[in-house]
């Protein structure tokens, strides 16, 4: 990828409960990552985000989690890996299976919340989860964080041939190894659109970050994800596309 494309998290509702302002975000985004039902989500939710998706040329990712709907998929659960495989699977099969019924495909993976940290921080459930999507289609990338140092997994990722799109957020704080600041931590998230915007085109630039210890955090990132679960977030949403636009035709 030659540029920084934009991901969100996205079709989190359930039911009649409303969560997020996905068809506001969602003509500015390159990447929909849709939930698959397990920490949110719904086959009629699914459905209407594909279509949505669908109907702006956005990139529809697998945004797979624990079975964790009460916790939104944020509480670390302990599965064997095979365990992981299936739940995987399950998740990935559905979102491909609707998208395939409008005429589209699942085009890449993004483990979310709790999964999506533990696999960054576990070599092994990381390498269940390259196994997973290997065995599902290894022609789909798997999306994960951005770190200090990409090396070690991208050489797993070379092990099983699955392309890794590395991932840094604009509206999260980073420690000094590139990991995110604990949501439990104050600062931890950042809610002000400028310093969003800020992060987002620092990270675009390839300039340095500063970390939580107040050392400089160089990311090599492919992908940045960005959040459009309110007014302010999808205008901040709107601002780096356009920031981005601009970097990229000048």
């Amino acid at each position: 990828m030659s540029r920084l494309l934009l991901n969100c998290d996205i079709g989190e509702s359930f039911g009649n409960w409303t969560m997020g302002l996905d068809a506001e975000v969602m003509p500015f985004i390159d990447c929909a990552n849709i939930a698959c039902g397990f920490h949110a989500g719904d086959p009629s939710i699914m459905r209407k985000t594909v279509s949505l998706a669908l109907s702006h040329g956005v990139q529809i990712g697998a945004h797979p989690a624990y079975q964790d709907l009460v916790g939104f998929g944020r509480r670390s659960m302990a599965y064997a890996a095979q365990e992981l495989q299936d739940i995987l699977h399950y998740q990935i099969g559905a979102l491909d299976g609707i998208c395939r019924a409008q005429g589209g495909r699942v085009s890449y993976v993004k483990p979310h919340g709790a999964m999506y940290n533990d696999m960054m921080a576990n070599p092994a459930q990381l390498r269940a989860v390259l196994q997973t999507v290997a065995a599902y289609d290894r022609s789909l990338p798997l999306m994960l964080m951005a770190t200090r140092d990409n090396s070690a997994a991208q050489r797993m990722g070379d092990e099983y041939g699955v392309t890794l799109w590395f991932e840094a957020f604009a509206d999260r704080a980073y420690d000094s190894a590139g990991m995110l600041v604990s949501r439990q931590l104050p600062g931890a998230v950042h809610h002000d659109p400028e310093k969003i915007i800020e992060q987002a085109l620092i990270i675009a630039c390839g300039d340095p970050l500063t970390a939580s210890d107040g050392s400089a955090l160089h990311l090599q990132a492919n992908t940045l994800c960005v959040h459009g679960d309110n007014a302010s977030s999808v205008a901040a949403v709107q601002r780096i596309r356009e920031a981005l636009n601009q970097q990229s035709a000048s």
